[in-house]
C-alpha cells in the first residue's frame, strides 16, 4: 500500500486522486448485488479520463467535502474512539502498491480495522439505523480492506440528534475476488481509451482539438 500524505478536502487531496478510481465509486465499477460488472463502468471511465484532461475534478469536490460537516466528522471520529477504546489514525490517499487504485478511509484503526463515518440528515440515518446499508456501502467498504490489506471495517452513522450506529463489516474474500476481476476489466478499458486519445493529441500537452460534429 502506497500513502499519499495530504489533508482530505484539500487541493493536494483532489490532485492526488484525480484521475485514478477509488473506493467511494468502486459501486460504479461492480453491482455489488449481482458481483458483475456495472453497466456504469464506461461513463465512470469517461469522467476520469476527462479529469486528467482538464487537470481538476468534474466537480466541486471541495464543497461536497465541506457539506459533509467536518466538525460532525470529528465529533463522529471522536465518539467512536470512546466507545471502542480505540484510536483512530487520519490518514489521507492511500493506494493499491502499483498506484492505480486507492482509497481515502475516514481513518484506520490499529493493525486490522478501518472507519468510514457518515453525517447523514435524520431520514438517511434512521435507514442506517434500520440497517440499510450493507448493500450500500459493500464496494467502498469491502474495497477499502482490500487496498489496506484490513481485516475489519466500521462503518458509523453519526447524527448529533439521534443515537449513532456502527455497523461491522467482515472482509469477504469471495466480494474482493470479484472486484479485483471487474477492476482488472475497468483499469484495461481505461488504459485503451487513453491510448485513443492520445492519438487525438491529448495527454501530450497540446491543445485539446475540437471533436464537436460540424
Amino acid at each position: 500500500m502506497i500513502r499519499v500524505d495530504v489533508v482530505q478536502g484539500t487541493k493536494e487531496w483532489l490532485d492526488a486522486k484525480l484521475g485514478i478510481p477509488s473506493a467511494s465509486n468502486f459501486d460504479r465499477i461492480l453491482t455489488p448485488k449481482t458481483m458483475k460488472v456495472s453497466s456504469a463502468m464506461a461513463g465512470y471511465c469517461h469522467e476520469l479520463l476527462a479529469e486528467k484532461v482538464l487537470g481538476h475534478p468534474l466537480d466541486d469536490a471541495t464543497s461536497q467535502f465541506m457539506q459533509r460537516g467536518t466538525l460532525e466528522e470529528k465529533a463522529a471520529r471522536a465518539w467512536y474512539g470512546l466507545q471502542q477504546d480505540v484510536d483512530v489514525e487520519e490518514v489521507g490517499f492511500l493506494l493499491r502498491d502499483d498506484g492505480r487504485v486507492g482509497c481515502s478511509p475516514d481513518g484506520l484503526v490499529g493493525n486490522d480495522g478501518g472507519l468510514e463515518i457518515k453525517t447523514p440528515n435524520a431520514q438517511t440515518h434512521v435507514g442506517y439505523m434500520l440497517g440499510e446499508v450493507k448493500d450500500k456501502y459493500t464496494c467502498q467498504i469491502q474495497g477499502g480492506m482490500w487496498i489496506t490489506e484490513r481485516e475489519w471495517w466500521d462503518f458509523v452513522s453519526y447524527n448529533p440528534h439521534l443515537p449513532s450506529t456502527i455497523v461491522r463489516f467482515h472482509r469477504d474474500e469471495t466480494f474482493i475476488k470479484h472486484l479485483a476481476i471487474a477492476m482488472d476489466q475497468f483499469l484495461e478499458y481505461l488504459l485503451e481509451s487513453q491510448l485513443k486519445l492520445q492519438k487525438l493529441g491529448l495527454f501530450e500537452g497540446e491543445r485539446i482539438p475540437d471533436l464537436r460534429i460540424a
